[in-house]
Formats: structure tokens, C-alpha cells, sequence
């Protein structure tokens, strides 16, 4: 693989496998794909993917978390989400070496449709590792670090800041604003790289690379960037951290990012 994380043909490459998952979650691993198995069976799951720091193989045993996003058959009903949570309450009580687990539910008919093509499906064929059924990314382009990925993947900053100020003034317990500044950093990180991403000409999903990479172009906010790393990686309930990522850095982040590449097309 390229440092910049593409493959020989400038395309970016999967960034995770199996054979990297760190042998601590292992068993977590396999705990999943058997749990899956037998409460969605082949009639509701297509397919099944990991993401994140287990199989890049970057995961620390008791901080990092377990991601997963199953593609349904259908479209996910509350039965589906209810025995997502089910089987995430489980892993994360069986295994101490993971701190939450985390399910995605997306039916294969959004994945693959068009308005998803640069966003859901980027998601699946270049950030998922495959771990049940058939692989989506087979009836997937490959992608390029261009305007329109950062566009549709990160574009829409403006509309979540509104849903995390309000989710702030709701937190009564640090519990609540630690799940919400780790959830706040890490985006705001992610935002700041595929900001830069295009002119960086790669790929990369390492928040602080991601950091250090957005400072090149954008120095002056650099250490507020590295902040949010710091929050994505050890969250905070500290509000003066939480009100400068929702109030100061994500507002400017949004308009930088709008004039750049501008906004994602709202869903439907």
C-alpha cells in the first residue's frame, strides 16, 4: 500500500483485514461473527463488516471499542434494532478488553444506491473489512481522494452542530458528555482531514495523522484540531473543551468546508 494510502492505481485502499486484528480481540471477533450468525441467520443478513481500530489492527485492549455494520436483506425494523442491542450489551459485558460495541444497521438497497455512492458505499468498500457474506465492495467503484468524496462524506457538518448543542445542554452526567465529546472529536478530526484531503491527494483514518496532516494547510487551528483528538481518544466531560469543538472550531470548520467543497445534498 501507498503511505497515503492508496493502492497502486491511485485508488484508496481497504484500509483493514482479518489477519490484522491484534490477537487480544481475536476471540471478540469471533464472538460477533457467531452471534450474528445465529440471531439474523441468512433470511435477514446479507453481509456482515468490522471497522475502525480492531482491524487496522491499531486497537488497545480496554479502550478501544468494537464497530460493526451488518447489511440487512430489508430495511431495518425495530425488531432488528432491538436484537442489534442485544448483542451489543452482551459482547461488551463478556469481554473487558473492548469498551462498547458499536452495530450499524443499513439495509443492502441504501448501500448500494446512488445517493450513497460516496458516502455508504465508500464507507463499505474502502473502511469496512469483511466478515460475513458476500462482500458489497464487488458492486462497488473504486475511489479517488476528490472533492466530490470529501463533499459527500463530510458535508453536512453545518447540520449536525445544532443536534450536539442541544444534546450538551441535555447531558446531566459526565458519562453523558463523555460519550458526547468522544462522538463530537472524532468527527470534528475527520472533517478536518477530508477537508485537506484532496489537496493532500490520500487517505488516511488515524486521528492524529488526520490532525497533523489538516495543520499543514490550516495552521492557525492546528492545536484546537489536536484537542479534538484528544477528546476523540480520551473523552472529557469538561464543557469549556465541549463548547469550543460545537462552538468555535465546528462553526468555522462548516463554513470553511461549505466554501471549499461545498454541502451535502440533505437525504431524503
Amino acid at each position: 500500500m501507498h503511505e497515503r494510502g492508496l493502492d497502486r492505481d491511485g485508488t484508496i485502499a481497504r484500509e483493514g483485514a482479518l489477519d490484522r486484528v491484534p490477537a487480544a480481540f481475536v476471540p471478540v471477533v469471533d464472538a460477533a461473527r457467531a452471534h450474528i450468525t445465529e440471531t439474523f441467520g441468512r433470511t435477514r443478513l446479507h453481509s456482515a463488516y468490522l471497522y475502525g481500530s480492531i482491524p487496522r489492527g491499531t486497537a488497545t485492549p480496554g479502550v478501544s471499542d468494537l464497530d460493526l455494520q451488518l447489511a440487512l436483506h430489508g430495511e431495518p425494523t425495530e425488531a432488528d434494532l432491538a436484537d442489534a442491542r442485544t448483542i451489543e450489551t452482551v459482547l461488551d459485558r463478556a469481554f473487558p478488553q473492548i469498551d462498547g460495541v458499536g452495530i450499524l444497521l443499513t439495509s443492502t438497497r441504501v448501500l448500494l444506491s446512488d445517493v450513497e455512492r460516496h458516502d455508504g458505499g465508500f464507507f463499505i468498500a474502502c473502511l469496512c473489512t469483511p466478515l460475513l457474506g458476500p462482500d458489497l465492495a464487488e458492486q462497488l467503484p473504486r475511489y479517488r481522494p476528490t472533492a466530490l468524496l470529501a463533499r459527500e462524506t463530510n458535508g453536512d457538518l453545518a447540520r449536525v452542530l445544532p443536534r450536539w448543542r442541544a444534546r450538551a445542554a441535555a447531558a446531566t452526567t459526565d458519562a453523558d458528555r463523555r460519550a458526547l465529546s468522544r462522538l463530537v472529536g472524532r468527527r470534528i478530526v475527520r472533517t478536518g482531514f477530508t477537508l485537506i484531503m484532496p489537496r493532500w491527494g490520500g487517505w488516511t483514518s488515524d486521528l492524529h495523522r488526520s490532525a497533523e496532516l489538516f495543520g499543514r494547510y490550516y495552521p492557525d487551528r492546528v492545536e484546537q484540531m489536536r484537542a479534538a483528538v484528544s477528546t476523540g481518544r480520551a473523552p472529557s466531560p469538561d464543557l469549556a473543551v465541549l463548547g469550543m469543538l460545537i462552538d468555535d472550531l465546528g462553526p468555522w470548520l462548516a463554513a470553511e468546508y461549505a466554501a471549499v467543497h461545498g454541502e451535502k445534498v440533505p437525504r431524503p
